[in-house]
C-alpha cells in the first residue's frame, strides 16, 4: 500500500523528503584510465572548465550513520552497505567512446568475497526480483574486465522486472545517447529506502528498496547541466518527465551531497535546475 501511495504522489509531482537511503561516495580509476577519461572529456570542453577532474566530480558526501565499504572496480566505484546487502551508490563517468563496444554481455553474476555482506546469486532466486544493475552492463562493452566487474553482486539491488526491463532500461539508453552527444556525462545511481521498506529476500536477507535514484550531469559543456530521476520499484507508467527532479531534491531525499567539488556557482546551477527539454 505504501508503494502505491508513493507512486501516486510521485507522478503528481509531490516530493517526499523522509527517505532514509543507504549512502554514496567517490570514484577513482587507475592512473592510465584517468588520463583516458580526462582526454576524452576534453573533446567537448575540458574538465578545467568546471575546475576539477572526473574523479573529483564523483565524490559524494555520505551520512556517517550509513554502513559503507568502498571499492574501485574497473570503470566504476561503489559504496556497499553490509546491512542492506546492496550498494549505497554506484558512480561512473560515461564517455562517448564507451557507449559502444564489442565486448559481449557475460551474465556471470558473482559474489565479491572481499566485501562483507555481499550476497550470492541464490539470494535472488525465486524472489520475484531481478538482480538490478546500478552501473549497467551496456556501459561496459568497452573493456572485458569492466564487463566482468559490473556483474559483481555488490553492483545489484532487488529490482522489479517491470522497472528493470521498462523505464529503468529506457533511462539507461537515454544516458548513452546523452554521453555520445555531450562527449561525457557523470552518473551516480542507487537504491532509496524508506523506514517502511522491510521486505528482505534470500538467506542473507537482501533488503528490497522502495525506489531508485539517478543523478546525471554533463559538466564539460559551455553551460553545464544536471538532471535527476527517481523511480518507484515497480511499473513506472507515463513519460520520463514524470520522474524528473532536481539534484538538490534528491539530496534532500537521500541525505547525500553530490558534486561538492564543483565551484559553488556551478554546483548551484547544475543542482537546482532540471529541464528534461534541455536534455532531450
Amino acid at each position: 500500500m505504501k508503494k502505491v501511495i508513493f507512486i501516486i504522489l510521485l507522478i503528481s509531482g509531490i516530493i517526499f523528503f523522509g527517505f532514509k537511503l543507504t549512502g554514496i561516495n567517490p570514484f577513482a580509476s587507475e592512473a592510465s584510465d584517468q588520463t583516458t577519461h580526462n582526454q576524452a572529456s576534453s573533446s567537448g570542453n575540458s574538465a578545467g572548465d568546471v575546475g576539477c577532474d572526473h574523479a573529483e566530480l564523483l565524490r559524494v558526501e555520505t551520512p556517517s550513520s550509513l554502513s559503507s565499504q568502498e571499492k574501485d572496480y574497473r570503470g566504476f566505484r561503489l559504496s556497499f552497505n553490509a546491512d542492506n546487502h546492496t550498494p549505497n551508490w554506484v558512480a561512473w563517468e560515461l564517455l562517448r567512446s564507451e557507449t559502444d563496444g564489442n565486448v559481449a554481455r557475460n551474465n556471470n553474476f558473482w559474489q565479491d568475497e572481499d566485501m562483507k555482506g555481499c550476497p550470492v546469486t541464490d539470494d535472488y532466486k525465486h524472489s520475484g526480483y531481478d538482480r538490478g544493475h546500478m552501473c549497467p552492463a551496456a556501459d561496459q562493452k568497452w573493456d572485458p574486465q569492466a564487463m566482468e566487474d559490473c556483474f559483481a553482486l555488490t553492483n545489484m539491488a532487488p529490482q522489479a522486472h517491470t522497472l528493470n526491463d521498462g523505464a529503468w532500461k529506457t533511462l539507461e539508453n537515454k544516458e548513452r545517447n546523452w554521453a555520445d552527444r555531450d562527449s561525457a556525462i557523470v552518473i551516480v545511481a542507487g537504491p532509496i529506502y524508506q523506514e517502511g521498506d522491510r521486505e528482505r529476500i534470500g538467506k542473507i536477507g537482501v533488503r528490497v528498496p522502495g525506489a531508485f535514484f539517478k543523478v546525471i550531469i554533463a559538466p564539460y559543456l559551455d553551460s553545464p547541466r544536471g538532471i535527476a530521476f527517481v523511480y518507484p520499484n515497480t511499473t513506472a507508467p507515463g513519460n520520463m518527465q514524470n520522474y524528473v527532479m532536481t539534484i538538490r531534491e534528491v539530496e534532500r531525499l537521500t541525505g547525500l551531497d553530490f558534486f561538492s567539488a564543483l565551484p559553488d556557482d556551478v554546483e548551484e546551477m547544475i543542482e537546482t535546475k532540471a529541464s528534461f527539454r534541455d536534455w532531450n
